[in-house]
């Protein structure tokens, strides 16, 4: 694979989706971020981060709402567009928003535009179930899909707020059945969201998809963070799960790379951290 030329100059692999699962087979944990423009897309580049989410996380920390259930396609579209821009190597993949993904048509017509408008190279949905049947349609349609369980924000009504998944056995057993059955329809990586680490430990090695985590432990294939918790900017109290990295760093490129390495390495996420 010919490298891409970077913003600074600097060359990389670009990642791609099949890589995604020879990281997991090497053991090279994946690094992901959010990210939602431009400007920040360049950093993340520069930092040599592996995956940036245009996520529907954006109607909290940019437009701030109260949840991501008001973000729209249009949104999602403009800021995948505006991201693509600033990113050669780093592997970009876009959320599919709320009731977007409600039926198959309706599903690949939001892909669609995502991957075509958008220039996404994966698109991200939340939930298992009635899921199943999208992620498959996708699938046997080329479109590399990112699942999402645990915590899943568009859900959050249902939950009764942002709360830690899988803490009882029978909502572990669903979860590990859930994963599995993501993996079988087709998923090329999941995200593992606000449960106990142990569980998604056991789902990281029940199936042969990457995992990507955030407040799930360190036994992921890789992990995630909201670009502005990384960052310190998040307002109020920060999740558990996050770290400020830009904190004695000196840049927001600096903060990137601590933040690279630190999940690299295994650093981070520590006990502190995990539920």
């Amino acid at each position: 694979m010919t490298p891409a030329s970077g913003p600074g100059g600097s060359t990389r692999v670009p990642v791609s989706v099949p890589g995604l699962r020879e990281r997991k087979q090497g053991g090279d944990r994946i690094v992901a971020l959010t990210c939602y423009d431009a400007g920040f897309a360049t950093c993340l580049e520069s930092a040599s981060i592996d995956l940036a989410l245009v996520g529907d996380s954006l109607g909290m920390v940019v437009q701030g709402r109260a949840s991501t259930l008001a973000v729209t396609l249009d949104d999602i579209v403009y800021h995948s567009r505006a991201v693509a821009r600033g990113l050669d190597a780093t592997l970009l993949v876009a959320d599919m928003p709320f009731m977007s993904y409600r039926d198959v048509p309706t599903a690949l017509a939001t892909a669609t535009r995502l991957m075509a408008e958008g220039d996404a190279a994966m698109v991200k949905l939340e939930g298992a179930d009635w899921v199943l049947e999208i992620i498959d349609a996708l699938a046997r349609r080329h479109i590399p899909v990112c699942a999402h369980l645990g915590l899943t924000p568009q859900s959050v009504h249902r939950f009764g707020g942002f709360r830690v998944q899988g803490r009882s056995s029978v909502d572990a057993e669903r979860l590990l059945a859930d994963a599995r059955a993501v993996a079988d329809a087709g998923a090329d990586l999941l995200v593992l969201e606000c449960m106990p680490a142990e569980l998604a430990a056991q789902i990281t090695r029940a199936i042969a998809i990457p995992t990507i985590g955030i407040g799930a432990g360190a036994a992921c294939d890789g992990q995630i963070l909201v670009l502005h918790d990384v960052l310190g900017v998040t307002p109020g109290r920060r999740p558990r799960f996050t770290r400020d990295f830009l904190a004695g760093s000196g840049s927001v490129i600096a903060a990137l790379a601590a933040y690279r390495d630190a999940v690299r390495s295994g650093e981070f996420p520590s006990a502190e951290h995990a539920y």
